[in-house]
């Protein structure tokens, strides 16, 4: 079979319409735009999602999605730094000694294999483990 004869299946293929080619075309004068009007001038481009005026679907829904206002503790691995685990006792203000923690933060977490070991020294609550 060679590849010059292939064609389209019997009426599967229509024409390109030629509009603005005289009244008998059936897309004459107008070129199918009626009558005036913001849709029968030329350069005219539909916003995405216009309804004609009408308060658009998108806009009509409500908002999705949830941002939760509770704050999330720093995390720091207690086997990366070790000065946190040789101090005798862990707050907050003995953690900046030793850690520097941006102003912001005023909760933090302690991670590690070693963490739940130091639950006893904490005397803060601001810090907390991941042992129980």
């Amino acid at each position: 079979m060679s590849l010059h004869n292939l064609q389209p299946a019997v009426g599967s293929t229509r024409d390109n319409k030629r509009i603005g080619r005289g009244q008998g075309s059936g897309t004459g004068k107008t070129s199918g735009k009626g009558h005036k009007g913001q849709k029968a001038r030329k350069g005219y481009n539909e916003k995405r999602g216009f309804e004609g005026g009408q308060q658009p679907l998108y806009k009509r829904l409500p908002k999705v999605g949830f941002t939760s206002r509770v704050e999330k503790p720093y995390v720091i691995n207690v086997e990366k730094v070790t000065t946190i685990a040789e101090l005798a006792e862990i707050t907050m203000e003995s953690i900046k000694g030793v850690y520097r923690l941006q102003k912001h933060v005023t909760k933090v977490k302690l991670i590690g294999a070693s963490a739940k070991t130091l639950a006893s020294k904490i005397k803060d609550e601001a810090v907390t483990t991941s042992g129980k």
